[in-house]
């Protein structure tokens, strides 16, 4: 079942405006200087949010990835490995789901990066998330390739796409840490 968010959609339809349009070849942005890749955490049953009284710091009270969702992380493993794209920095979400989607993508644990928290019931966090998401873009080095996994709803709220479970978008990092949508990648 899903949750309804009309208010949140609404929002994010307005703030975003029309949607951006990518250019080229994703994989070959992605190992381009100055890209990086945001990707929503792979498959987790039970539709947006998480049960009532969940907390991020305890992954039983929290949607958490399904057996589909980690074979389909280690599928994106794969297909990242065959078309030679290697991230040198990885964020996650504190999100449990976004933590063990970054694992299975990257081998690795990722750093956790609150700005890529979910915004789902806590929407007032949305404009001080993106800002410091800006930040964090204007700060990596441009030779370096970063992956960022979070939720749906954040990068809906950054670039005006709405990416299925387990998506990467790929981003082109402008002044300032502006984003801008450079290609979309769905494994499966």
């Amino acid at each position: 079942m899903w949750l309804k968010l009309p208010g949140l959609a609404a929002a994010v339809a307005l703030l975003a405006g029309a949607p951006a349009q990518a250019q080229g070849d994703p994989w070959a942005a992605l190992r381009q200087p100055g890209h990086a890749a945001f990707m929503r955490h792979s498959e987790a049953p039970g539709g947006s949010g998480d049960p009532p009284g969940f907390r991020p710091d305890e992954c039983a009270t929290q949607r958490n990835l399904s057996e589909d969702g980690r074979a389909q992380a280690r599928r994106t493993a794969l297909a990242l490995q065959r078309n030679s794209v290697a991230f040198d920095q990885v964020f996650t979400s504190p999100w449990c789901r976004c933590r063990e989607t970054a694992q299975l993508v990257t081998g690795r644990q990722a750093e956790d990066f609150a700005a890529l928290s979910n915004l789902v019931g806590r929407e007032e966090n949305r404009i001080s998330q993106i800002a410091a998401l800006k930040v964090r873009l204007g700060e990596l080095d441009p030779s370096a390739r970063a992956l960022f996994v979070t939720h749906g709803v954040l990068i809906a709220s950054l670039l005006g796409v709405h990416p299925a479970q387990g998506e990467i978008v790929v981003v082109r990092i402008g002044a300032g840490g502006e984003p801008s949508l450079a290609g979309r990648l769905r494994v499966d």
